[in-house]
């Protein structure tokens, strides 16, 4: 007789109805929005916070080049020595002064120029700072060579080169930055929730051996069945509590955002880039491409192979989180078997992040997208650079086949390692499980 069906039920409404699952799955997104929420509070002030800078120029070339900004004012004063103009910038508490000595040659007027502040100054207005000096002196320096500044700036053309497949398919720089997003977050969602569910899995395998339920369940039950529902089952209340927290969370945001007054957007370090890049007037173009780039991915071949990747990874980690849980008594005893079934998943990661990227139909991206323990994580990350239809179809059947195998070898050790009690086994003692 099939029990799956009634396997799977009971494994997924334990999960469902225990205390602590109700409790994390409520508390999980609350505390991760509330986190979110203070870091872009505290950004959004530290971005809202007023900056006062003394200037001291005693070369009288270069101070008229600092103009007041929304977030930073630059105060000039002059007939002060550089002791008087550190006293007064203390006495106003003003966030530091920019000392500009005298100099006779503008390439040495780098060694005159300092910045004298109470505390360590920020690394995004000292870079401010330098930016506008070193255009200027250079500007400054041209000039004294006779060479016509105004000339140079309308001179200088700007080079966006066009992309385009054989096939007429239009892309831009922005398209490699869209697919890598989509790419990632595939690819590192499936990472986290192999991990996070996976233990659950384990967790689940070991409280019930440990507690000699099994060994009543065990005796009508087919091991293969009883593990397969345990994986099904368990997967479908993470499923549960995933979708749980997507929604729970957008609501959250929601809520924050409109209550607060916090931009998240803006608080974000994408979101100040944008910000600084708003009066670009290439910005536009920038947003327009951004679209172009979202529209041009092969929404349907993701979402179809983002599917079946994830369930055919997933699945084939947690049949050997299963096995292991199977094989120990506690969860002390699964470091040493758990170490190497994370090594390929890492890697996978390692793989995706620094060869994909840089070469998504490489030989190194395109061998790691069909070995079965990397592939759900690579070839999710390739597929969005587009990546042909047999080859996605061959890499999903060797997983599938590997998955197959994983399972069988999976419930040689679970038969066995199931009714063991008292004893941490080694690699041999497993090894020998499976050929009973």
């Amino acid at each position: 007789m099939n029990h799956l069906p009634l396997i799977i039920k009971r494994e997924y409404f334990t999960k469902v109805k225990n205390k602590s699952f109700i409790i994390m799955t409520f508390l999980s997104p609350m505390i991760m929005i509330g986190l979110v929420a203070v870091v872009a509070y505290l950004s959004q002030l530290n971005n809202n916070s007023e900056r006062t800078i003394t200037i001291l120029d005693e070369s009288g070339m270069i101070a008229s080049i600092f103009e007041n900004t929304k977030n930073t004012k630059y105060k000039v004063i002059d007939k002060l020595s550089l002791e008087d103009a550190k006293k007064l910038t203390q006495v106003q508490e003003n966030y530091g002064l920019l000392y500009i000595g005298k100099f006779n040659d503008v390439s040495s007027a780098g060694n005159v120029i300092k910045f004298y502040s109470e505390e360590s100054p920020s690394i995004s207005v000292i870079s401010g700072l330098e930016s506008k000096l070193e255009k200027h002196l250079t500007d400054l320096k041209l000039e004294s060579q006779g060479v016509d500044i105004e000339k140079i700036k309308t001179s200088k053309i700007d080079i966006a080169v066009a992309q385009e497949s054989f096939t007429g398919e239009k892309t831009s720089k922005i398209d490699s930055i869209v697919k890598l997003i989509f790419g990632g977050a595939a690819g590192y969602l499936l990472f986290m929730f192999i991990i996070i569910y996976g233990n659950m899995i384990m967790r689940s395998v070991i409280e019930e051996k440990t507690s000699r339920i099994i060994e009543v369940i065990i005796s009508s039950v087919k091991p293969v069945q009883l593990m397969l529902g345990k994986i099904i089952g368990t997967s479908l209340a993470g499923v549960t509590q995933f979708i749980i927290w997507l929604i729970l969370g957008g609501v959250l945001l929601t809520i924050v955002s409109a209550i607060f007054g916090i931009d998240l957007m803006q608080a974000s370090p994408s979101g100040q880039l944008l910000n600084q890049a708003g009066n670009d007037a290439a910005m536009p173009d920038m947003v327009q491409n951004g679209f172009l780039a979202f529209y041009n991915l092969p929404l349907t071949n993701l979402i179809i192979a983002f599917l079946l990747f994830f369930i055919g990874g997933y699945l084939l980690y947690s049949s050997l989180y299963a096995a292991i849980g199977a094989a120990v008594d506690n969860e002390t005893d699964t470091q040493q078997f758990l170490f190497p079934i994370l090594m390929p998943l890492i890697l996978a990661v390692y793989i995706g992040f620094f060869t994909v990227i840089e070469d998504p139909h490489g030989t190194i991206s395109t061998i790691f997208s069909f070995i079965p323990f990397t592939s759900p994580v690579v070839m999710l990350m390739r597929i969005p650079f587009g990546v042909p239809i047999w080859q996605q179809i061959l890499s999903l059947s060797i997983l599938i086949g590997t998955f197959m195998f994983a399972v069988w070898f999976a419930a040689k050790i679970y038969r066995v390692g199931i009714l063991m009690y008292g004893k941490k086994p080694s690699y041999r003692e497993i090894l020998k499980w499976i050929k009973y």
